[in-house]
């Protein structure tokens, strides 16, 4: 799958520039991809140095709460809704603790170190499924809301506003949280019809009512409020909760004993070693970008939106961030790409950057979770999978574009 968006990146490229060659006679066009491979190279480098702090730092303390045992506490705290969510899934089992753990590291958005909790997760449902090669109905719960992009915290959004130099990082999280609020939301409705699962069940009605009506009523108080303060109120409270889980887990570590520096350095080094593995992907995806936006044929694709878009009578402002929306769903790495080069082209602060960054963290790599996850455990019939998956991502992506006028335009 990635093999062929990334050469098809480069077909789509080459065929353009040849077009604008022979066309219209624009030889420049082909130094103005070369260069944009060398540019793109060096920005990949640039970017690296900075999440190999972000991934060290935030996997560190992600071990001092395991150690502490608050990702124990939230297994049991969710354990009897998973009951429910999950009937075939014993209480007490391996699985429901990796599945809190993977939930965790995504609400975090450290997505890259998601993956290897989730593959755990995924084999030890496996060994629960009574089929060798068709998708159980805890696994595909599972894969949905993993693809609904579960993020309360997202630091890796943060770390590359910080890098491309805005003067307030977190200015994205509250779209983001109500963003990914709605594809989460959507994504469990959708399994819930099709596995007839029972939400109005009195446990499971506990879990939902509360957080529904908390977070209708933050939506209702969030209304009253122009979009100066909705940006203003999004920074403050990103950086206070940023900050409120560092502390959090560093206290009830220190509390329960745990040696939280010696957890701390555990964590970091398996941070430094995912974020090791990323920096090939990552230049490999920005080289293929780079080179697309240089052809042109990004910018054509665009157009033919745009003008759809405008046909209908709706503002356009909102296109130059559906890069990030349109690969999103097929590579991780892509859309990273897509929204820094985003970022490198309309500013970091504007708006279309602000879309691609909401979208980018209230959506998740659809095709690629479910070739990972499912083919970790050679699941090959994935029945309802992929319709409730891509359900989540396309009302994940309205949803940023609406949030983004809301708090931006």
């Amino acid at each position: 799958m990635l093999n062929g968006l990334w050469l098809g990146f480069f077909v789509v490229a080459a065929i353009s520039a040849l077009a604008q060659w022979l066309v219209g006679g624009n030889a420049g066009i082909f130094a103005a991809m070369v260069e944009s491979i060398f540019a793109m190279a060096k920005l990949s480098v640039e970017v690296m140095v900075l999440l190999f702090g972000t991934l060290t730092l935030w996997l560190g303390f992600l071990k001092i709460a395991e150690k502490a045992g608050i990702v124990e506490w939230l297994a049991k705290v969710l354990g009897p809704l998973f009951a429910r969510l999950m009937p075939e899934v014993p209480r007490g089992h391996p699985a429901l603790g990796l599945i809190t753990m993977n939930f965790a590291a995504n609400g975090l958005g450290l997505d890259n170190a998601a993956t290897p909790i989730g593959l755990k997760a995924m084999r030890a449902l496996q060994e629960l499924n009574p089929s060798s090669t068709t998708a159980s109905n805890a696994q595909i719960l599972f894969l949905v809301l993993n693809a609904s992009s579960l993020t309360l915290l997202p630091v890796t959004i943060f770390m590359y506003r910080a890098q491309q130099g805005a003067m307030d990082p977190t200015l994205v999280f509250l779209p983001i949280l109500l963003a990914t609020s709605v594809s989460t939301l959507v994504g469990l409705l959708s399994v819930a019809v099709m596995q007839r699962l029972r939400l109005w069940d009195p446990v499971v009605l506990a879990y939902l009512i509360p957080g529904a009506l908390l977070l209708g009523c933050f939506m209702a108080f969030l209304g009253t409020l122009s979009a100066a303060a909705l940006a203003g109120l999004s920074s403050i409270l990103g950086n206070l909760t940023l900050f409120g889980v560092i502390m959090l887990f560093v206290l009830v570590g220190a509390l329960k004993r745990v040696k939280v520096y010696e957890a701390f350095v555990e964590g970091a080094k398996e941070g430094f070693d995912v974020a090791k593995a990323l920096l090939p992907y990552l230049v490999a995806m920005l080289v293929a970008v780079g080179v697309l936006r240089a052809s042109g044929a990004l910018e054509l694709a665009l157009d033919g939106i745009r003008h759809a878009v405008s046909w209908l009578g709706l503002d356009t402002r909102f296109v130059e961030g559906l890069p990030t929306a349109l690969v999103k769903p097929f590579s991780g790495s892509a859309a990273r790409a897509m929204l820094i080069e985003t970022m490198q082209t309309h500013g970091v602060d504007s708006f279309p950057a602000l879309v691609a960054a909401t979208i980018q963290g209230s959506t998740e790599t659809t095709f690629y979770v479910l070739a990972v996850y499912f083919g970790a455990v050679g699941i090959q019939r994935v029945r309802h999978a992929v319709g409730c998956a891509l359900l989540a991502e396309f009302s994940g992506v309205v949803a940023a574009i609406f949030v983004c006028y809301w708090f931006f335009a």
